[in-house]
């Protein structure tokens, strides 16, 4: 079955089992759909776009996963364990609701209290130290 989708797309819908598109892309359900641009580029296999199937459902992996944290991070994220993605993305949040990146500078954050007892003591920090000044207080 096929159909048009906004913006020049073709959508295909393949309903055989273990069927290949284009170069051996692997349709393992039905109902998976695959999208391919108006003018398919057959030389490079036509597949440019999406393929969906069904969401799968795993653990947290990496820094993604949550873990626990000292008691001075505790003070600002509010929680006995985060994960490094969501703890940096409070920090910004904290630094975006005080506004404390310089003026002249928005790269480097003036630190206010909280954030000096985060990041060992530091008056100003880049955005780019931030990712490792916290490591220590992921346990």
């Amino acid at each position: 079955m096929a159909g048009a989708l906004g913006g020049g797309m073709k959508v295909v819908v393949l309903g055989a089992k273990n069927s290949s598109v284009f170069g051996g892309f692997p349709v393992n359900n039905p109902s998976t759909v695959v999208c391919f641009p108006s003018e398919i580029n057959r030389k490079f296999g036509g597949v440019a776009a999406c393929a969906t199937s069904p969401p799968t459902t795993r653990k947290p992996r990496g820094i993604m996963k949550p873990r626990p944290i000292s008691p001075v991070l505790q003070e600002l994220v509010g929680a006995p364990e985060i994960s490094r993605t969501q703890a940096l993305k409070v920090i910004w949040a904290h630094i975006k609701a005080n506004n404390l990146q310089d003026p002249n500078d928005k790269k480097v954050i003036v630190c206010d209290e909280l954030l000096k007892k985060i990041f060992a003591g530091k008056e100003r920090v880049g955005f780019l130290e931030i990712s490792g000044l916290i490591t220590p207080h992921l346990l």
